[in-house]
């Protein structure tokens, strides 16, 4: 029997376009149940595909810093997350949940 080669998915490879992040992101956002960490490596993902070199001068933070807030390992600060949405030419937005 053939042995099956299998390689490591990695989501930054398909995100190819300013849509395709943006639909990441709300989908991570809606699965993310609260959790902030699920929703700092979704965006680590996108600032990978993007290019995390520029996306750390884009948002005024040090590349190392920026990896280490992407992890998904911790919570960044709020202000990060902003910083880095805007670097990535994303925009949050809200809408009334279901009452």
């Amino acid at each position: 029997m053939k042995k099956t080669v299998t390689t490591r998915y990695d989501v930054a490879e398909h995100l190819r376009t300013p849509v395709e992040m943006a639909a990441y992101l709300e989908a991570c956002l809606e699965e993310a149940g609260g959790d902030a960490t699920f929703i700092a490596k979704a965006l680590g993902d996108i600032a990978r595909a993007k290019g995390m070199a520029q996306v750390a001068r884009d948002a005024g933070l040090s590349r190392e810093s920026l990896y280490k807030a992407l992890t998904g390992e911790r919570s960044p600060g709020f202000d990060t997350i902003l910083k880095v949405i805007q670097a990535l030419g994303l925009r949050l937005h809200a809408t009334a949940s279901r009452a």
